[in-house]
């Protein structure tokens, strides 16, 4: 089990492939996405890199936060970790990639982590131990960064894609190395949506 952590996860985290969104999606304007307000939530835990997690985001006036918790199984009672970020959003031109998709710029002003797990080998596997961290308490890692998060300084920006229909809020398939820092690593496909709550 190990080995199929480390090469799935060393790199991390936020990546799911689980459930996209489907050709025949009816997909909402750019205007809904621009005054997006609310909270839009997994209506399940989802498959993530050897494990499972939720998606929780919130948005108001421009603004965005994420928070994503994993565990490794999937009735998620052995949790892993747990991830915060928010900042501003813009939503750019229609996607070229993704027929009724937009290309959205998230920034992450900030970013935060809390480790979930006492377990060294998933602390280690998940590439957590240089990284300051301690159980149950939710650090900013924004100005160090922490395994596959960069800092804010190195990664502001996250090139996604999103897009609305009547099942709920799509955003992008994140690459395994979660690195959608520029606009050349934003995705081409859509992941299984978030529900409005």
């Amino acid at each position: 089990m190990m080995k199929v952590m480390k090469a799935a996860l060393a790199s991390i985290l936020l990546a799911g492939t689980a459930g996209m969104a489907t050709a025949q999606e009816s997909f909402g304007g750019r205007d809904q996405l621009e005054r997006l307000s609310g909270v839009y939530a997994s209506s399940a835990p989802e498959q993530w890199y050897g494990g499972h997690g939720t998606r929780r985001f919130t948005f108001e006036g421009g603004k965005w936060s994420l928070v994503f918790t994993h565990a490794i199984d999937p009735d998620m009672k052995n949790r892993t970790f747990q991830f915060r970020t928010e900042g501003p959003y813009t939503i750019g031109g229609a996607s070229s990639a993704v027929s009724g998709a937009f290309e959205a710029v998230f920034l992450e002003d900030v970013k935060f982590v809390t480790l979930l797990t006492a377990d060294p080998n998933l602390v280690h596997a998940f590439g957590f131990a240089n990284c300051g961290l301690k159980l149950n308490v939710e650090v900013d890692i924004s100005s160090t960064g922490c395994a596959g998060w960069k800092p804010v300084s190195a990664c502001r920006e996250d090139h996604d894609l999103l897009a609305i229909s009547s099942r709920g809020l799509h955003f992008g398939v994140r690459p395994r190395d979660n690195n959608m820092c520029t606009a050349d690593r934003r995705p081409t496909a859509l992941l299984q949506p978030v529900v409005k709550q």
